[in-house]
């Protein structure tokens, strides 16, 4: 993840992620192996004074995978850490 050039590769190929994609996946990767929960992500892609369904994260965390090559049974880049948020990383 390239945060000031705004560019992701995987297996040297570029990944091509909307502006909000992107910005949720640097959120993420600004703490590895932190757990954040979905209000901690949309304060820090949306903004503190974001009102509406936090179920919005989970939406772009699947295009995010999707488009990382991550499935429900192997998350090797985004996992979730059930109950509380997302991670990227293996969190040991």
């Amino acid at each position: 993840i390239d945060t000031a050039a705004r560019e992701v590769h995987r297996d040297g190929e570029p990944v091509a992620l909307t502006r909000t994609e992107f910005d949720v996946l640097a959120a993420l990767a600004s703490r590895p192996h932190a757990v954040l929960s979905r209000r901690a992500l949309i304060e820090a892609v949306w903004g503190g004074n974001w009102v509406g369904d936090e179920h919005l994260v989970d939406v772009h965390v699947l295009h995010v995978r999707q488009k990382l090559g991550d499935t429900a049974t192997e998350q090797r880049y985004v996992r979730t850490v059930r109950g509380v948020g997302y991670r990227i990383g293996t969190g040991r």
